[in-house]
């Protein structure tokens, strides 16, 4: 290897995980301040949840449009997306009063989160494509270590009386720094000329759009929905669950998400390697896990049970969408990862329809209690599902993709 490619190389993994980190402080944000943003905003638990389903619905056109714009227009996008992003919290927190405003900030932090997912994850899958490193998972690990950070930052700032719009301007300082190492760092993951998409290539992806609901990218898509499902319904309600059962203050409450997070990012970069060597294995192991923790989420008597059940819920869902993702990417053409990931990426966003607003929805007519039940039963048809899938999936021919 020369000196040229081991720069280049090492470049290729700085500027995924700066992206990764700077999304998951926006994510760990957001997760600390959700029972202060529904306070400040006056709705009950089933509008909050009702609200959260905007977040999905306006990901998904974004998602499935961002990974034509980023094979068209370059990497450069990521920085781009990644500000709009800090911008959707920050006019969120400070304009929400009443479901409809709320609604509406739900819709902007989707759009613009959608579109930040696919770009980062075309960003690491490209990554990948150049070192032949297990970037996708450790990258997401950067996410959750992220998540840790901010959701301890912004529980603590919280807890001190620090307004929620006050709390998003420092989180969105520090993810436009990030953005920019990002943007910088980026550069090395430019495609070679003559890697672009022929008027040929464009003819024969015309002519699979009929039976897109049959590719293996859609397939696999619809299988990481649950994983999606089940990871960002602990994300998302894990602090309300401490808030509203425990009674616990802020600083506490933002114990979940950092808890969930700390134990996800730990298994993604440690388990990365396995991720890619042994992937059935990772998925149906990782689906019990999520089922187990799901349940003792659910049935916690304590503050520390229910601590205990997300990290298990966590160790289960920590690995499971960058598995489908990389197996999904590593025989696609680089000049196409911002399409392929866009229709993998879009369809498990509809995890975010059976997420944190199934939850919402089912506490309001039962409880949170049994919510989460309602989660472990999403988590048992992920584990029932991943392996005939995803062993379908592999045994597809590189250019069925």
């Amino acid at each position: 290897m020369t000196g040229d490619t081991t720069i280049r190389g090492a470049r290729a993994a700085y500027a995924p995980y700066t992206a990764f980190a700077a999304f998951g402080i926006f994510w760990g944000a957001w997760g600390a301040a959700l029972p202060a943003l529904r306070t400040q905003a006056g709705v009950s638990e089933g509008q909050l949840g009702t609200a959260l389903l905007f977040v999905g619905l306006g990901a998904l056109p974004s998602m499935a449009l961002t990974g034509r714009a980023v094979d068209r227009f370059g990497l450069r996008v990521v920085a781009w997306l990644l500000a709009a992003l800090a911008g959707a919290g920050l006019l969120i927190t400070a304009g929400a009063d009443g479901v409809i405003s709320l609604i509406i900030g739900m819709l902007l932090v989707g759009a613009t989160s959608g579109a930040a997912d696919v770009a980062i994850n075309t960003l690491a899958g490209r990554a990948e494509h150049v070192t032949g490193k297990p970037l996708l998972t450790r990258s997401h690990g950067l996410f959750s270590v992220g998540v840790v950070i901010a959701s301890l930052a912004a529980g603590a700032l919280l807890g001190t009386g620090l307004t929620l719009p006050a709390t998003f301007a420092v989180v969105a300082a520090v993810m436009l720094a990030l953005a920019t190492a990002a943007h910088l760092t980026g550069t090395a993951l430019r495609i070679p000329t003559g890697q672009g998409e022929t008027a040929g290539d464009r003819a024969r992806r015309a002519g699979r759009i009929t039976s897109l609901l049959g590719s293996p990218l859609f397939v696999v898509g619809l299988v990481a929905a649950l994983a999606y499902a089940v990871e960002n319904a602990h994300q998302s309600w894990g602090a309300v669950m401490l808030t509203d059962v425990f009674t616990a203050a802020p600083q506490l409450a933002a114990a979940a998400p950092a808890t969930f997070a700390a134990t996800a990012a730990l298994a993604r970069l440690s388990l990365a390697p396995l991720s890619r060597s042994h992937p059935t294995a990772m998925l149906l192991g990782g689906g019990a896990l999520a089922t187990a923790g799901s349940v003792v989420l659910a049935t916690a008597p304590s503050i520390a049970v229910a601590l205990t059940g997300l990290v298990l819920a966590a160790l289960g869902t920590a690995t499971l969408f960058p598995t489908l993702l990389s197996r999904s990417l590593r025989d696609t053409d680089p000049a196409r990862h911002g399409r392929a990931t866009s229709t993998v990426a879009a369809t498990a966003y509809l995890g975010f329809l059976l997420g944190p607003a199934y939850v919402g929805l089912l506490a309001e007519t039962t409880d949170l209690r049994g919510a989460l039940l309602g989660v472990a039963a999403l988590a048992l048809a992920f584990t029932l599902t991943a392996a005939p899938i995803s062993t379908w999936a592999g045994r597809r021919t590189p250019g069925d993709h």
